[in-house]
Formats: structure tokens, sequence, C-alpha cells
């Protein structure tokens, strides 16, 4: 190696002293990848594992508790021989357990979806529509509108004015609503409490409740009891047209991001309800178990408020 060239031009010195040859500076990349292929293969491998793991775990669950009734139910029907005098009711409580047992078992979900990935595909939609609502220059209004002969749809209507009228039901079944009347333009969506609402309909013994205030209530439960989207819920204010829930953190983040699916369910059940077309504020608050306040108008009172 020469004085005039201090970095050298690999020359002089021997494959065998450390100067790599082409083969050797293509190998090394190669096993680079291979090795973070296999590190990729394993830790898809584990993460499979770790969501076989859970979902086994809470099956389990659900066997244990199946379990446990049946065992109640055995005692019951064995203990109504024992004790001649309470056999009815013991008879009642052990043909309970039984049932229930059986359908604790046989009922068991097979499939759980993790809260974090149902939070992602929302906030992801939920960005996507900010976006557009800011694209288009709307204004910050969400109004559920029941449309269909019987009113057995709602559509999200965002006006691009804060005084607007509202357009007709075949006006709101386009994306963008662009009527003669300037006031009655903006962008409709699918509510995120649309597919919510039916299977709260599904889960209840009967027709949901007419009036507001108990309709809310059966909301609430099954946002809390059923879905399990919320931790608490109660009804603040219920008035002829306008109703208020007080709310606490939500699976989905702050209640005030766009159409968040426990606001959107209590507004889409008002709108299938009554038949009417039902605003939303929402406000954040620190005092007492609430973190956000619904208040949900319809009938005159939303008009007044336009």
């Amino acid at each position: 190696m020469s004085r005039e060239d201090p970095l050298g031009d690999g020359t002089d010195a021997s494959p065998g002293e450390g100067t790599a040859g082409p083969d050797d500076r293509t190998d090394a990349p190669e096993r680079s990848h291979d090795d973070l292929v296999v590190e990729l293969e394993r830790l898809r491998e584990r993460n499979r594992q770790l969501r076989a793991t859970y979902e086994r775990a809470r099956t389990a669950q659900y066997r244990r508790t199946a379990i446990g009734l049946a065992a109640l139910g055995v005692v019951g029907v064995a203990s109504a021989a024992l004790v001649p005098s309470l056999r009815d009711v013991l008879l009642v409580l052990g043909a309970t357990g039984l049932f229930g047992g059986l359908l604790t078992f046989y009922l068991t979900p097979e499939q759980f979806i993790a809260a974090d990935v149902s939070q992602s595909v929302y906030d992801t939609m939920a960005g996507d529509r900010t976006e557009l609502v800011a694209d288009l220059g709307l204004a910050d209004e969400r109004v559920y509108v029941p449309v269909g002969e019987s009113g057995d749809r709602v559509r999200l209507f965002v006006p691009q004015y804060e005084d607007y009228e509202l357009p007709d039901g075949d006006a709101l079944a386009d994306s963008l609503v662009v009527p003669a009347e300037k006031g009655g333009r903006g962008a409709t969506f699918t509510p995120t409490g649309t597919p919510l609402y039916e299977s709260l309909l599904e889960s209840l013994p009967g027709d949901p409740a007419e009036r507001p205030g108990p309709l809310a209530e059966q909301v609430s439960d099954a946002l809390v009891e059923q879905f399990e989207l919320l931790d608490n819920a109660r009804i603040d204010d219920s008035e002829a047209g306008r109703l208020t829930v007080g709310i606490g953190e939500t699976v989905y983040g702050p209640a005030d991001r766009f159409d968040n699916p426990v606001a959107s369910l209590y507004a889409v059940a008002l709108a299938r309800v009554l038949d009417e077309a039902v605003s939303v504020d929402i406000d954040t608050v620190t005092d007492g178990r609430d973190n956000f306040l619904l208040t949900y108008r319809w009938g005159d009172d939303h008009d007044s408020t336009q």
C-alpha cells in the first residue's frame, strides 16, 4: 500500500487478508434479508400462538361458568329430593341452573375481536371522513335522518352551512347532496351506530321502548353490559324534544370524534324510533364520573337550533 493513497486500492492485498470479493459483498445482504424473513415468520407464529391462547382462555372462562351453573342445577335437583317441603322451589332453581349451564356451554363465542383492532378500524374511518368534511368545507353539524318509507334506515347528514335545510329522502341516498337549494347541500354517511342498533334489536326481548328516556336506558345498558364499549352511562336530562346523556370513557376514544359509535348508537336509535331528524352536540366535562355530555335534539327543539 502506497503512502500517497491512504485508503489503498486493494491491489496489494490478497483475498485471504480481509479484502471482500464480489461474492462476499453480495452474500451479507442476502443473509441479512433471510434473517429478517425468519424473524418475521417467528413473530407471526408467536402472534398466532398468543391469539390462540387468548381465545382458549376466554373459552375456558365460559366453560367454567357453564360447569358451575350445571353443578348448582344438580345440587338444586338433588336437594329437592332431600327437602320435600322446598321441592318446588329447589326444582325450579335446579332446572334454571341446568338450562343456564347448557346455554352458556353451547353459546360460547368461538371468535373474539380485540378492542384495539376495532378501535384502529374506527380510527381509520373517522380520520378519512374528518378529512373529507374539511376538504368539502362542511359545517360542524351532525344530523341523523331517518330515510325510507318507514324510516327503517338512517343517514348521517353533514350540511354545508350552519343555517341548513334538510333535503328530502331521495337526495340523502347520495353521498354528496347537491339540491337546487343551497341550504340543503352537504354530504351523507352511513352511521357507525347502524349495525350496533341492529344487534341491540336482536338482543331485546320485545320491541324497543317508544319514549326517548326508556329507549336511552336500553341503549345505555347495551353499551355497558352487552357491547362493553362504555364504562358507565346515565340519563342526565330528558324533556320534550331533547335528551342529555352523561357517559364515561369509550373504547373508541373521545366521544366528540366524528360519528363515534357510542354517540352514534343513541342518535340512530332515537331517529329510528321517533322517526325524526336528530342532531347531537357533545361537550367535554371534568366533574364526577362523566367525561362527556351528549345532547340530542329533534322536532321543534331541533328546528330552533338551526
